[in-house]
């Protein structure tokens, strides 16, 4: 079979000549052949399966840059880098579907106080900071109040202040007076007022792009809390005997593991393990998780820095938070756990339990 006209090339790849114009223009996909009088382009058969898998690509929404990588990959290769790009679609998704339900439960939020069958509910809160057995300082900074609960792990130079500045930025919260439909702007404000901050601190150091700090916090809103979450502090929730992780780490593992090129197991013992993808920082990702949780009578609420999560069993903080009722007595005994199993982080922690106010 001789060379195809575009036009011939274009219908049996599923491109249209005009695309097939610009992926010459940008050599992506370059003719066999270009008629040096009529300026023609001619395509040799074997280069239709190169643009039938672009077709396939640019129908994924695959970028034409990221395109041209996976087609001068080998066959293997190029499966790989097309199962991480779908795995980031899917993140970006679920990213999307979080913000998508924020929307919906914030437009559709009902103060409970305007509810006269609805029980008013409160929180109980303890915040603990320990700086363990092996740092010689401390960077963490945990808060919990009547209305705020706060968790920031610092890094760098200048971690400690960082994390109290991102943490000091969201105290305002505790006493504004905040409207239902304020509530998404209120959080936004807050957390680029923490941003700030911790530019401010890092910008007063010698290695301003090296500091910087996660933060997780919690609003109580009166029958819901609203999170805000960017690092690889964590929220657990233990509901009805059981625990689940509210939060998803913004980590280079985690996102390794979501790509499906590490196992969870793989993960726990990756020496990279702790590099930071999102953080409050110069030199990362400055964009938070927000959502919304409809709290329920008896909840337990457990905020900690990952120098709990990274060095205790999950078994084991279900265990200590589902049998130590107070939350004081509950982030002594967490903190404890961590410094018995070596204590190599600070570690920080939050417990606020959803109680029933009396009247």
């Amino acid at each position: 079979m001789g060379l195809l006209t575009i036009g011939t090339f274009a219908k049996a790849s599923r491109l249209s000549p005009k695309a097939l114009r610009l992926y010459d223009e940008l050599g992506l996909l370059t003719p066999a052949r270009v008629d040096p009088v009529t300026g023609y382009r001619l395509y040799a058969p074997e280069q239709l399966d190169q643009a039938r898998l672009v077709a396939w690509l640019r129908r994924l929404g695959m970028p034409l840059a990221r395109i041209r990588r996976v087609c001068g990959l080998e066959t293997a290769s190029a499966a790989q880098e097309i199962r991480a790009f779908w795995a980031q679609v899917e993140a970006d998704t679920v990213a999307r579907r979080d913000l998508a339900a924020f929307l919906i439960d914030h437009l559709s939020w009902k103060d409970p106080a305007m509810t006269s069958t609805a029980k008013p509910l409160g929180i109980r809160y303890a915040a603990l900071s320990d700086t363990g057995l092996v740092r010689e300082s401390n960077q963490d900074t945990a808060y919990a109040g009547s209305r705020l609960l706060a968790v920031a792990d610092g890094f760098g130079g200048r971690g400690a202040p960082a994390s109290a500045a991102a943490v000091d930025a969201l105290k305002h919260l505790e006493t504004d007076s905040i409207t239902a439909g304020n509530l998404l702007d209120v959080l936004e404000d807050a957390v680029e007022q923490a941003k700030q901050a911790v530019h401010g601190v890092a910008g007063t150091g010698s290695s301003p792009e090296e500091a910087g700090t996660t933060l997780t916090a919690m609003l109580w809103t009166g029958s819901q809390l609203a999170l805000v979450h960017i690092g690889d502090s964590r929220v657990y929730l233990l509901r009805d005997g059981e625990l689940f992780q509210i939060t998803h780490d913004h980590t280079m593992v985690q996102s390794m593991v979501d790509e499906g090129r590490l196992s969870p197991e793989e993960a726990a013992s990756h020496p990279q393990r702790s590099l930071l993808i999102r953080a409050l920082s110069r030199g990362a990702e400055g964009t938070p998780d927000m959502r919304l949780h409809d709290a329920r009578q008896a909840d337990r609420y457990l905020l900690c820095s990952d120098g709990l999560s990274a060095v205790v069993p999950t078994e084991e903080i279900h265990r200590v938070i589902s049998e130590v009722t107070e939350p004081e007595q509950t982030v002594r005994k967490l903190i404890a756990l961590a410094n018995g199993s070596g204590g190599p982080d600070n570690v920080s922690c939050v417990v606020a339990d959803v109680v029933e106010l009396q009247p």
